[in-house]
């Protein structure tokens, strides 16, 4: 990963839009995503939010709008599903190497990042959906990212499993100092865990930090009763101090700048 400016926007976006047939999925979508900072893309299912990632990612073509990166910027992704034939015996150790042959080190020392080192050489179909969410991010790091695009990182994970997977992204963030575009329709879970929120359904009805978005009506009308739920979590974290690998703070009784506001 190279040395990035921060605020300094990895990916930016201006004025996406695609349509399918005549139906327009992404309407004039602008956004940006800097080292160090977490974004999230919230929205019902059919907004978009996975057309808009693999736009991004320029798997997609867009009909009008304009990406651009900055230079030799690295992106891991992580997709929202994984499809692994249930007759193809593989362990985590081959699926870490596909495509690009990473050294046994490097491999190691992602699993440990993730928390899962102890399934190197367990079958892919015997992990549990927490620990393949793990292997996926830590295939995602091998590549030391810039950028960090992660489509429902929690998928197929239980409630608890969930929060444990958003506290695990944003201390890989704080150690990294990457840039994250995250998508996730649990909203009182990732509003505790980003620094910015885009809510999308077809076009962005609102953005920015957490607790204004909550408040806004636009995201009220959309998401009822969940948006409510989700206010309750959202809070602000200052980040005044280091983590470790398993995402606790470091010297934490010389650190308790964090404050609580609720939605």
């Amino acid at each position: 990963m190279a040395d990035r400016e921060a605020g300094k926007p990895l990916i930016s976006a201006e004025g996406l839009t695609i349509h399918r047939g005549s139906q327009t999925v992404i309407d004039k979508i602008s956004l940006s995503v800097s080292a160090g900072e977490i974004v999230t893309l919230v929205g019902p299912n059919g907004a978009g939010k996975s057309t808009l990632i693999r736009a991004l990612l320029r798997l997609i073509d867009c009909d009008s709008g304009t990406i651009e990166r900055e230079p030799d910027v690295t992106i891991g992704y992580v997709p929202q599903q994984l499809e692994i034939d249930p007759t193809m015996p593989i362990n985590v150790r081959r699926f870490l190497r596909l495509g690009a042959l990473a050294p046994e080190d490097d491999m190691k020392r992602a699993l440990d990042e993730v928390g899962v080192a102890k399934v190197i050489d367990t079958p892919m179909q015997g992990l549990s959906g927490g620990e393949t969410r793990r292997v996926l991010l830590a295939r995602a790091l091998l590549r030391d990212p810039d950028l960090l695009v992660l489509d429902e990182p929690t998928a197929g994970v239980d409630f608890g499993g969930q929060a444990e997977l958003y506290e695990l992204i944003r201390a890989i963030r704080d150690r990294r100092q990457c840039g994250i575009l995250l998508v996730s329709h649990n909203l009182h879970l990732v509003m505790a865990a980003t620094d910015r929120v885009l809510c999308l359904n077809h076009h962005i009805c609102c953005e920015g930090q957490p607790d204004a978005v909550t408040r806004n009506p636009a995201y009220l009308e959309l998401f009822g009763s969940e948006a409510a739920a989700s206010a309750m979590a959202v809070y602000t974290h200052h980040h005044d101090h280091d983590h470790d690998l398993s995402g606790a703070p470091v010297d934490q009784e010389d650190h308790h700048d964090h404050e609580h506001s609720h939605g």
